[in-house]
């Protein structure tokens, strides 16, 4: 079968390999689409701490049930929770098993979706209604990481509230806020190809080389601050920045993630009794809801860029610069 293959460091590659054979529990699936995750990009430049080459591939990823039975037919709509918990860890047996101790992924630690097939626990599976965009059954999963963000702060209709970041998960987490009833959402970028599409999408933007991105803030929010802050950017000149733009007993969440440890104002989290919250991944309800969200009114679709397979080594060279893709996808199959 045809797979999108870690080779190495800097080395993808669109190659030709064996077809996965599928154990009890296990459901194959013949992948229509496979997205970029800002992980596979860690893969491709060789740092991230656990893939391992070779190695298919992907966890952003949809498809048809090829084995399919009464319970799940063959041919059914999918996409696929790649997360692969220990269920022993103490995080797993309180019910938080996107938390485990020793969380793995398909496409990470075990092959992934860039490939014609791949094969997962049957625990995984998502079903897709039949009207369903196949390109947009691979977006479920990241929008699934923007749909936990919120849920995890205190949002509520009619808060003004602050995206770091314009990248795949800072628009998916502003999308969510938006459909969710934010009386404004405030995306603060410095990339002009996504200040633009952030715009398009209706979004009111800061660019921080333009224009002082406190004070823009304040006069946004009538001198009061954002009521939440979503730091989707993970850089250390935000992390700065962070404790400024929140009211006073406001809340901020960290979303992107931090390599290194940064400098903070914790004096600021005493003065303003601030409320700091962490994020990862999703649970099953979560990619429940974006499937839902997907299918409301927002232009989802404008964040993807549909590649071939073959195009695998321009596809992460893209991604990886950012210029002018989001969310970069392989279409395997209709």
């Amino acid at each position: 079968m045809k797979a999108i293959i870690y080779k190495g460091p800097n080395d993808v590659a669109c190659e030709q390999t064996v077809e996965p054979e599928v154990n009890e529990n296990e459901v194959l699936i013949k992948v229509s689409h496979a997205g970029i995750c800002g992980s596979d990009l860690n893969i491709y430049l060789g740092v991230h701490p656990r893939a391992k080459a070779p190695l298919v591939l992907g966890h952003e990823f949809s498809g048809y049930v090829v084995n399919g039975d009464e319970q799940l037919p063959t041919g059914t709509k999918v996409c696929v929770r790649p997360l692969i918990s220990c269920g022993k860890c103490s995080a797993c047996e309180s019910g938080n098993s996107h938390v485990c101790k020793t969380l793995k992924l398909y496409g990470i630690d075990t092959a992934g979706g860039m490939a014609e097939y791949v094969k997962v626990d049957r625990s995984k599976i998502h079903v897709l209604p039949n009207d369903f965009p196949m390109d947009l059954g691979a977006f479920v999963e990241p929008l699934a990481v923007g749909i936990h963000a919120v849920a995890r702060t205190p949002f509520k209709i009619g808060d003004s509230v602050v995206v770091f970041g314009a990248g795949t998960i800072g628009l998916c987490v502003a999308s969510v806020l938006k459909l969710a009833g934010a009386k404004q959402v405030i995306v603060i970028e410095t990339n002009d190809f996504r200040i633009n599409l952030a715009k398009d999408l209706g979004f009111t933007v800061i660019n921080p080389k333009e224009d002082d991105v406190l004070n823009t803030v304040l006069k946004l929010t009538n001198q009061v601050g954002a009521d939440i802050v979503y730091d989707c950017a993970a850089h250390p000149s935000v992390a700065l920045q962070l404790t400024d733009l929140v009211r006073v007993q406001g809340t901020i969440e960290i979303v992107g993630s931090y390599k290194k440890p940064t400098e903070f104002k914790l004096l600021d989290i005493e003065f303003k009794e601030l409320n700091i919250i962490g994020t990862r991944v999703y649970e099953a309800r979560d990619f429940e809801t974006a499937i839902q969200f997907i299918q409301q009114d927002f232009p989802y679709k404008k964040l993807l860029t549909i590649l071939p397979p073959e195009e695998a080594k321009q596809g992460f060279a893209n991604a990886l610069t950012g210029e002018n893709v989001i969310k970069t996808i392989f279409k395997f199959s209709d």
